[in-house]
């Protein structure tokens, strides 16, 4: 794979987080669609209105155990005066043909069966006798075993209307209706009805299946022994935690030390099942910051836009981001800080939105809200950054939860919510409305 050199904006140039973000949204396209089966479709966004074949249900059908008979025959029963009916035969549910109910008869049925010729209502079992002193359903049961039915009587001591207990064809939903609209997400329900309606396939944006890796010589993966100096790899885990919450195929490659070339291999091998790649750490201005000596060597210089820029963003915490796309299909790549919670809000306003972009969703954005700031003190915030705080919220109101620095994790693990303090507020009061954005 040929080089193609990073762009850089200059050392001076600060970027807002808004214009960052209408960058990256203006670069990444939603994935072409594609036919899923329905289970693979899930979490998938339908790209076309879904028609309904035929009617739901597609016949009418009992809702009860019980006896399919004419309205007529059991007008005033009661249990002093039972209407007592011929039994010949029984409807259950799936079978094809049916006994034909006629003055004076009644048929079994159980629930879900199609309402028999002839028959009008539907009383259920235990508004009768169960058929000549057997128990109710018991006895109904034993019948339905027998493919020939049982002749025999039951007395019915119960009045019913016209179409009691009968769910009626196209009840739910009728042929010729939408089922769903193009850009719903496909839910369990969703793919229930689409299985209800004979669907087997149907198309989709895909998924999109990100990569997120994490760089520093420093790492380890949980559960192995910590050396000196050596800290675990939490990023990884937290990010890719977060692409799948947002919806994405999300793959964790473990942490790649601070070697550019190790780091160059690992990402074009990566290539070729990334729809995004994120990494986090190695994008500031240390001597180790391979992200920047890595990309500059991946890409191919005979594609014109191929690249990543790497910027300062007015924003705390996340001051140093990188954005841009590498490789011959001009895969969307975000590189985010390394500190635990410089990356987890950064993915949440830039990386979140990107992937929620692919799938082909309007609905980017976590939703935010107005609350009452309760602190035992005035929060500060640097001039001319915009100030992202751990928070949580509930009732109207939002807690601060640890303090600003950007390796406390613990405190990341307690909020629900991101306080936004503006590029021209230095000093917010108790009591004063804050913007906050919702996380859960």
């Amino acid at each position: 794979m040929s080089s193609a050199p990073t762009r850089d904006t200059g050392q001076d140039h600060v970027w807002t987080v808004t214009e960052h973000l209408e960058d990256i949204l203006a670069t990444v396209r939603p994935l072409e669609p594609i036919e899923l089966q329905l289970l693979d479709a899930l979490g998938c966004v339908l790209v076309e209105d879904v028609t309904v074949p035929l009617s739901l249900p597609p016949f009418d059908n009992s809702s009860m155990d019980g006896y399919a008979v004419r309205v007529a025959d059991i007008a005033g029963a009661s249990e002093e005066y039972p209407a007592v009916l011929t039994v010949i035969g029984d409807v259950a549910a799936g079978q094809g043909e049916q006994p034909h109910v006629g003055p004076g008869e009644a048929a079994r049925i159980m629930t879900g069966a199609p309402l028999p010729p002839g028959a009008e209502t539907v009383v259920p079992v235990e508004w009768t006798d169960g058929g000549l002193g057997q128990g109710p359903v018991s006895r109904m049961r034993a019948h339905s075993a027998s493919p020939e039915g049982a002749s025999g009587q039951v007395a019915v001591h119960r009045a019913a209307e016209a179409r009691a207990h009968v769910r009626d064809k196209g009840s739910d939903v009728k042929a010729g209706d939408r089922a769903l609209a193009a850009g719903t997400i496909l839910g369990p329900p969703q793919i229930g009805l689409l299985a209800a309606i004979g669907r087997a396939m149907v198309r989709v944006r895909p998924r999109p299946r990100v990569v997120v890796l994490s760089t520093g010589s420093e790492l380890v993966q949980p559960g192995e022994k910590l050396d000196p100096g050596q800290i675990y790899d939490s990023n990884s885990f937290a990010l890719t935690a977060a692409a799948r919450d947002a919806g994405a195929i999300a793959y964790r490659v473990g942490a790649v030390t601070d070697d550019a070339e190790i780091l160059r291999a690992t990402i074009e091998d990566q290539l070729v099942r990334a729809d995004l790649l994120v990494t986090t750490g190695g994008v500031s201005v240390g001597a180790y910051d391979v992200v920047k000596e890595a990309l500059q060597s991946v890409g191919d210089e005979d594609e014109a836009g191929s690249g990543v820029e790497f910027r300062k963003l007015a924003m705390q915490p996340g001051k140093p981001q990188g954005f841009g796309s590498i490789g011959p299909d001009h895969t969307p790549l975000l590189a985010l800080p390394g500190n635990p919670v410089s990356s987890y809000v950064s993915f949440e306003l830039f990386v979140r939105p990107a992937i929620r972009a692919l799938m082909g969703l309007e609905d980017l954005h976590r939703p935010s809200t107005r609350a009452t700031l309760e602190a035992p003190k005035a929060l500060t915030s640097p001039a001319g950054r915009r100030q992202f705080l751990r928070g949580t919220y509930a009732d109207g109101k939002v807690t601060p939860v640890g303090g600003a620095g950007s390796h406390l994790v613990a405190a990341l693990a307690l909020a629900d919510a991101l306080i936004v303090v503006p590029e021209d507020v230095e000093s917010v009061e108790p009591g004063s409305e804050v913007q906050v954005v919702l996380l859960g």
